[in-house]
């Protein structure tokens, strides 16, 4: 990921990434590096649903916060790509939306993105949070992906640090039931908290055993092959997420007008412009985004330029607007502006 932004409002694009959103193989990468006997690179995408720490342990790896995180369910709207860099390996990682029952069309294209990435992968992480028993939607998944059947599977007890040994124990036994029931024989099944660090190296580890031989994918030192602007446009919705109540983070969506360095600054004072759009499904929903006399709004826009600023390296001027794009989660040309 580039640290100076763009002059002008353009995506630089995710080399070879498949038109669904999906893992995609990338060119490789452009300098010629020459790599260790060995060496292993490969994708491995974490799936699961909704708030069962994929995204926290995709940060967590990558070791730079690359992917939104939110107390709120189905946070992650798209296949999101962060690069592992070590001596003898690349690991790309892919964090998915969270498989969940579609209620909307934005729903069933989320489940289909899921299904299209882990298709493409090398290795399959399925996330399992200690803190929840095993349920409907956990065993639907794992069915779901025990349908690939070459592609080996890692269980990872992820929020181990939210539980006692005891119900972690309990959990583990849990997993390998329900490998056992789909027809999954566990590459591992590796507890995991990327909140404290506890075994976050183990994971990564595991992952990385399970790749092909191969060369770098991507130039040493990108984190991420994410526009920048999608990463701002994510990073105003995490701040936007904050504070609502009910169905309406599911209603957020934001998009990026323009985003450029203001000209004629000094080299050593740059300002960078962004000028984004909040779009909300119905006009009732907006007085709860602005608040009163616009203070809600306020507080978006302060935390979500302070989280910009520390991922880009550069003051913000940041203009937000809130928008109504009417149902816009069942409505297919919505979902094409809104680009999903």
């Amino acid at each position: 990921m580039s640290s100076t932004p763009e002059s002008k409002s353009k995506g630089k694009g995710r080399p070879g990434q498949a038109k669904d959103g999906s893992a995609g193989r990338p060119a490789p990468a452009p300098a010629q590096v020459s790599t260790p006997d060995g060496f292993k690179s490969g994708f491995a995408c974490f799936v699961g649903r909704p708030n069962a720490g994929k995204s926290t342990l995709t940060n967590a790896l990558v070791g730079q916060k690359i992917v939104i995180t939110s107390s709120k369910p189905q946070t992650t709207r798209h296949a999101v790509r962060g690069i592992v860099h070590r001596p003898d390996a690349q690991l790309i990682l892919v964090d998915t939306p969270g498989l969940h029952k579609p209620r909307t069309l934005l729903g069933q294209r989320l489940n289909d993105l899921v299904k299209s990435t882990w298709a493409e992968v090398d290795v399959i992480g399925i996330c399992l949070p200690a803190s929840d028993k095993i349920g409907p939607g956990d065993r639907f998944l794992v069915a779901e992906a025990a349908k690939v059947a070459k592609t080996p599977k890692v269980a990872l007890a992820t929020k181990a640090d939210l539980v006692e040994p005891e119900r972690m124990i309990e959990h583990l036994t849990e997993i390998q039931e329900l490998g056992e029931a789909s027809g999954i024989e566990w590459a591992a099944i590796i507890p995991v908290s990327a909140t404290s660090g506890f075994q976050v190296d183990l994971v990564t580890d595991e992952l990385i055993q399970l790749l092909p031989d191969g060369f770098p994918l991507y130039p040493d030192g990108d984190i991420t092959d994410e526009p920048e602007e999608t990463l701002v446009a994510e990073l105003i919705r995490e701040a936007a997420l904050e504070g609502v109540r009910d169905e309406l983070p599911h209603s957020i969506a934001v998009t990026i007008d323009e985003m450029g360095l203001r000209e004629d600054r000094p080299e050593d004072k740059p300002l960078l412009d962004i000028y984004a759009n909040i779009f909300l499904e119905r006009d009732s929903q907006k007085g709860i985004v602005i608040g009163h006399k616009g203070a809600r709004l306020r507080e978006v826009g302060a935390e979500a330029r302070r989280q910009i600023e520390a991922l880009l390296g550069t003051p913000v001027y940041l203009d937000l607007h809130v928008k109504i794009a009417k149902n816009w989660q069942t409505d297919a040309k919505h979902l094409r502006k809104l680009g999903f």
